[in-house]
């Protein structure tokens, strides 16, 4: 397989695991949970949820023939008016990571390198890429914060839990040398 090819395979698998982080941290909360803030500074994350879908919808709907940030988005709106139930939450969720994974599975290797534009800034499509591979992350990770200091108890953790990792390390190091993706053992744990 070429290195594009690989590079987009491995984007998938990432943003896989992240999507997947993201909802086993909102299916841990009670419907009203979503919708608490700490402060009038911070962001539910019913908000977060919907700036990131706004975000998904705006940079991949014709992601290589319009601007990313579209004349139909208004990015402020998405911190304001939550959507009301969980349901509605995780539509707007789902909505904008099929946007995303639509327009990635689309992308051919060779246009990896062609130019597009966010805000009238031309950079390859790669970094436009890369670029989210930073931002979604980051708000999956507000989300997984969140949703943890509002659960308070009974946390089933996303990650190697506390004083797991010798544990954790032992079966990793009892296994015979691999190459594989790191998402592909991470995702059949979180899917147990």
């Amino acid at each position: 397989m070429e290195t594009n090819q690989l590079y987009l395979e491995s984007v998938k698998k990432q943003m896989h695991y992240y999507k997947t982080i993201g909802e086993k941290a909102i299916n841990q909360l009670e419907p009203e949970q979503l919708f608490i803030t700490s402060n009038d500074d911070s962001n539910s994350i019913s908000t977060i949820v919907k700036h990131l879908s706004g975000n998904m919808l705006s940079r991949w709907t014709d992601f290589l023939t319009t601007d990313g940030e579209k004349e139909w988005r208004n990015r402020d709106l998405e911190f304001e008016n939550e959507p009301q139930t969980k349901e509605k939450v995780l539509a707007i969720w789902n909505t904008g990571w099929d946007c995303f994974f639509k327009a990635i599975d689309s992308l051919l290797p060779e246009q990896l390198l062609q130019i597009i534009y966010i805000r009238n800034e031309g950079q390859t499509a790669m970094d436009a890429i890369n670029r989210q591979l930073a931002h979604y992350p980051y708000h999956v990770g507000q989300i997984v914060f969140y949703a943890k200091q509002l659960k308070n108890t009974n946390w089933d953790s996303l990650s190697i839990p506390k004083n797991n990792s010798k544990e954790y390390n032992s079966e990793k190091f009892a296994q015979e040398k691999s190459i594989k993706h790191f998402t592909d053992a991470e995702l059949k744990r979180l899917n147990k």
